[in-house]
């Protein structure tokens, strides 16, 4: 039997492999990257144009259009780009009655991460009417690090999600019209988190309300920005994994027209780990408070609820084009917070407010067939953001609206193999930023303001094998 240990050793490897990410590139933080086709039109029509058993992530009613056995390859090199440019950030209000408040210090950066995400399909008829297939893909992620000492780093340094999730699937041919099919999705998840601490300022507001005064703080040079420290937060959900869901219906309007409905479940996602904080010596707490018991490393837990999502999609035969369109709603308002809770009573949770809005992605595209061998692609999306305002954007995910342009092809080697390639241009919204920090201590809730501007390219190949 294997050991909890190997177990967990095992499903690390896994996200490792499977689960890399870089900065979220569908709207929040999720990830529309699950197959080259798809990438070649911007996922156009995706839940009613079937092309291979990558349909198991879109619409799993598309497995009764595939002839035979086949397993898909893909992978997607992702290089973003997500620069900021302060104007304004600024310490804590409540510093100034100390005669401490000023600007943040610190330099601009670009938090955006080069990524590799890979996907696996595979799909088999078990009769004229019933095919099964399993998918391996990463629907969320996010992978956004900063420079340790960038004017934001008391917002955040290192926000890394991974995801894997695993999708058997059937798919059922009610009649020469219809189809059905649905999914269980198991989805492992892995977070790690980073930020400087402004001890300075923490400690000009314990030795304040506690000591009658900031001189202690003064005489050991701790000063607000002056010593700084440091939190790594990581944990995981292998021991409770998330569970889910998702099914879709399939309408052949006629031998020319498909109609695709598709909807994925709402995940729980439940994560525990561990706190890991850095103190600097001339800072650490139980000079001033003795007993006090903050700061320790300790355990954490967190939950996040992962959005549901419901897609309607054409594909329309016309000569050699295949014209497609597609509507997806994300149920983003389930984002309301981000709370770590830690196992230590003395240290109070981590808050940050999200409150997200439901978000739509609008896509248009096409397939022109232009030979026996070869297909071109091409497409536009637009991509609407989840964060409602300035207010509620952080420097852990900076997402405005964005505009989707994408090209691909497809090859077919021969009966068994084909190849398919895309590239995409995404072109973000410049946003500005104006977040507050969030504690119950005042004199650490530092507002970070300036504005963001971003974009995103992406390439992508696939290998399709038809076994039989």
């Amino acid at each position: 039997m294997i050991s909890q240990t190997s177990a967990r050793r095992l499903l690390g490897a896994s996200l490792l492999f499977l689960g890399s990410s870089g900065s979220a590139f569908g709207a929040g933080f999720a990830l529309i990257e699950v197959n080259a086709t798809g990438q070649g039109n911007a996922y156009a029509g995706a839940a009613a144009h079937t092309e291979n058993a990558s349909t198991i992530f879109f619409n799993p009613a598309g497995l009764t259009q595939l002839d035979g056995e086949q397993l898909v390859f893909a992978a997607h090199y992702i290089d973003p780009s997500s620069d900021f440019d302060n104007d304004g950030s600024a310490l804590a209000a409540s510093l100034g009655s100390f005669g401490a408040a000023g600007p943040l210090n610190g330099d601009d950066d670009d938090g955006g991460q080069s990524a590799f995400v890979p996907n696996f399909y595979w799909a088999r008829p078990l009769d004229d009417r019933t095919t099964f297939g399993v998918g391996v893909n990463s629907p969320f992620g996010l992978a956004i690090e900063y420079d340790d000492e960038w004017v934001g780093r008391y917002h955040a340094i290192l926000s890394d999600l991974k995801t894997v999730n695993f999708n058997p699937s059937l798919g059922y041919r009610v009649n020469d019209k219809v189809s059905i099919g649905g999914g269980l999705n198991v989805m492992l998840a892995k977070v790690d988190l980073t930020s400087a601490v402004d001890f300075g300022s923490l400690c000009y507001a314990l030795n304040f309300e506690f000591n009658g005064g900031i001189a202690q703080c003064v005489g050991a040079g701790a000063d607000p920005q002056a010593v700084d420290g440091a939190a790594e937060l990581d944990g995981d959900n292998f021991d409770d994994v998330g569970l889910g869901f998702n099914f879709g219906l399939m309408f052949e309007v006629s031998d020319q027209t498909r109609i695709g409905v598709a909807y994925r479940s709402e995940i729980d996602i439940e994560v525990e780990g561990e706190a890991d904080f850095t103190v600097p010596s001339n800072a650490a707490l139980d000079l001033f408070l003795p007993g006090a018991m903050l700061f320790e490393d300790t355990d954490i837990e967190a939950e996040v609820t992962l959005p549901a999502s419901f897609s309607v999609s054409v594909a329309h035969e016309v000569d050699k084009f295949t014209w497609l369109a597609d509507v997806t709603w994300t149920g983003w308002e389930s984002f309301d917070e981000l709370r770590i809770e830690y196992d230590n009573p003395s240290q109070p949770d981590s808050v940050t407010t999200e409150d997200w809005n439901d978000s739509v992605r609008y896509s248009l595209g096409f397939d022109y067939q232009y030979s026996d061998k070869m297909i071109l692609r091409a497409g536009i999306a637009l991509d609407e953001s989840p964060v409602p305002n300035e207010e509620r954007r952080t420097p852990r995910l900076p997402g405005s609206d964005r505009t989707w342009y994408s090209v691909g092809l497809g090859y077919t080697v021969d009966n068994t193999f084909s190849i398919d390639a895309g590239l995409t241009y995404i072109d973000i919204k410049d946003a500005d930023i104006d977040n507050e920090f969030e504690s119950s201590v005042s004199t650490i809730n530092h507002t970070l303001t300036g504005e963001y501007e971003a974009d995103v390219v992406i390439l992508s190949a696939q290998l399709t094998w038809n076994i039989d």
